[in-house]
């Protein structure tokens, strides 16, 4: 039965977005391609429209112009938008992420449902910091806005379970998914001794442990180029790539290649031409930077954190390290590039993995299924057995 299905996202591309941008935008097409409709919804500072993207209805609406009323204002609009959007094509499900179902009314026509990506408090407790009061007020109010919740990884589904005090409420997992067309393996094995990182400039991905074990991998490999592709982080204390580049000498920062934020389209060739991919991060919910090099056949190097083993088996299909320590950073990096053959087969097993585990295809019927038994299940048996997809 076809479905109308409405996502909840202000970083669906060509916004400034990461991993989760791109998700919502592979399996919305994914939908639209089995023959469901699908609208997204978002707040945007730059591009407030309509457009049509591969059959996805996208309608961005402009962002509040007022400091600190972000929450009146784009909750008006977002109720507005999808009130319009209903009388015109009912819709069945919407989802968000954990905070976005906080500005939707306690009684709607539609099922709701929240897909966790690692929200306010799963990432500030796992990182070692308090969540802050507004935040969590939201969170916890949006989470009591879902009808049926999914998670992307068992470790996030269970973390913020334990957290929130969810108790028995039904978690569906849904890992990720990586268009494996577009992130192919590029022709041969990658460039000796070229390595590629790509997420947001922050200290949670571990891009600065990772330049900090740079130079012992220098000593051992003079040859090795870092590529760093990513968009910058700006805090209270000013741009994070600033404080990166700061902090190298300049014998190793002429073998790093900041590239600044790459076009999603454009990714696969900068992931393809390293023949390792680096992502030490401190924590994650299902990394997509990860799926995307397993599935363009290069060697990934990992952070052993969360839900790591639930994407990488560690030795066979990529190699996990303390992502805190770039002694072991640094070490796991100088056996890859020493061992060509060994790089080579853990890059083939980690494409086949993507294939078998965390395609597109394969998750777009995981989540269509899911979706049928949201509109099927009433709200208030929400909470009990669904379908473990």
């Amino acid at each position: 039965m076809p479905l109308h299905l409405c996502f909840l996202c202000h970083e669906y591309p060509p916004e400034p977005h990461g991993g989760v941008g791109s998700l919502v935008q592979s399996l919305a097409r994914a939908l639209v391609a089995r023959g469901h409709e699908v609208t997204v919804l978002g707040i945007s500072r730059t591009r407030p429209g309509i457009e049509d993207d591969q059959g996805v209805r996208v309608v961005r609406l402009p962002h509040a112009r007022v400091r600190g009323t972000g929450f009146l204002v784009h909750g008006r609009r977002l109720r507005h938008a999808l009130s319009e959007r209903h009388r015109e094509q009912p819709i069945d499900v919407v989802e968000g992420q954990e905070l976005a179902l906080a500005v939707l009314p306690r009684h709607r026509p539609y099922r709701t449902v929240i897909r966790m990506n690692g929200g306010h408090h799963f990432f500030a407790t796992t990182l070692g910091d308090r969540p802050r009061p507004w935040r969590s007020w939201l969170e916890r109010r949006s989470f009591r806005r879902a009808d049926h919740l999914c998670a992307v990884s068992t470790y996030v589904g269970e973390t913020t379970r334990s957290l929130l005090r969810l108790g028995d409420r039904h978690i569906t997992v849904l890992p990720n998914a990586v268009d494996t067309e577009l992130f192919r393996p590029g022709r041969g094995e990658g460039e000796p001794g070229r390595i590629a990182f790509a997420g947001t400039l922050c200290e949670k991905k571990g891009i600065r442990q990772l330049l900090e074990a740079f130079p012992a991998v220098l000593e051992r490999h003079p040859e090795a180029q870092l590529d760093v592709a990513g968009r910058d982080w700006v805090d209270g204390d000013g741009s994070f790539r600033d404080r990166l580049e700061a902090g190298l000498d300049p014998a190793t920062a002429a073998h790093v290649h900041f590239l600044g934020p790459v076009d999603h389209a454009e990714l696969p060739e900068v992931l393809a031409r390293a023949s390792i991919c680096a992502f030490p991060s401190h924590m994650e919910a299902m990394p997509l930077a990860w799926l995307e090099g397993l599935s363009v056949g290069r060697a990934v190097l990992a952070g052993d954190i969360g839900p790591a083993p639930e994407v990488i088996e560690d030795g066979v299909s990529g190699v996990l390290c303390d992502p805190y320590d770039p002694g072991s950073i640094a070490a796991a990096l100088s056996d890859l590039l020493n061992d060509d053959d060994r790089r080579v087969a853990l890059g083939r097993a980690g494409r086949r993995r993507a294939e078998r585990e965390f395609s597109v295809d394969v998750l777009a019927g995981r989540n269509e299924a899911f979706f049928e038994h949201c509109v099927a299940t009433p709200p208030e048996a929400s909470s009990g057995t669904g379908p473990r997809a």
